[in-house]
């Protein structure tokens, strides 16, 4: 797979040097049998330059700093996500309490998940300001590697959640056993994923759009 890559891209160089245009070199390339978009990651590594050769543009590039970063950044996001959804079950727990429990064993819960949220959730919010600014200086680092794996990483934990919220639901509703209790735990679960989901699926595009 990567010799068919740098076969791609001496080519795009090869039919850029030669002066063939953006457009004429994708068209080629799409009727040869490559992917669409295959060929616009290759051709977007050249900038729209007036030179003499095809002019490089810069290439994302993973350094410890970075995937400390984003490490941090993700970590924080599923801690604070969490415990939000931790807090709120326990409140809905003590607003609508279940007459077969006999124990009240969610102040404990209660009170670890806002330590929880008040130490990660602000530093969430911390390293997003700075990556941002940092995606704002350096916009090839749009596509980092390790940027896309724990995005795409993050959208698959919050699809499986929010599929899971739904199987519940429905098997739930099929029993007879929906109560307002188990009806709100369900649209905080729904919440949280669609929220977290819709984000990073948004960033991702604009990601695209920008890089």
């Amino acid at each position: 797979m990567a010799s068919g890559t740098q076969d791609l891209e001496r080519f795009v160089r090869k039919a850029l040097e030669k002066g063939s245009s953006k457009e004429q070199v994708q068209s080629a390339l799409i009727a040869a049998g490559w992917t669409v978009e295959q060929v616009r990651s290759a051709l977007s590594g050249f900038a729209d330059v007036p030179f003499v050769l095809p002019v490089p543009r810069p290439r994302p590039y993973l350094s410890a700093r970075e995937a400390f970063l984003y490490l941090v950044l993700f970590t924080t996001l599923y801690v604070s996500a969490y415990h939000l959804g931790s807090l709120l079950f326990d409140l809905i727990d003590r607003a609508f309490p279940d007459p077969a429990s006999f124990t009240d064993s969610s102040s404990n819960g209660i009170r670890w998940s806002i330590a929880s949220i008040i130490v990660a959730f602000p530093v969430f919010i911390g390293m997003s300001m700075k990556v941002g600014a940092e995606l704002t200086r350096h916009p090839e680092k749009r596509l980092s590697g390790v940027r896309r794996w724990l995005t795409y990483l993050t959208l698959f934990v919050a699809a499986v959640v929010l599929l899971c919220d739904l199987i519940t639901l429905v098997d739930h509703g099929l029993g007879g056993e929906l109560s307002v209790r188990f009806l709100l735990k369900v649209v905080v679960a729904a919440i949280i994923a669609v929220a977290v989901f819709g984000y990073y699926l948004w960033d991702l595009r604009r990601d695209e759009r920008e890089a």
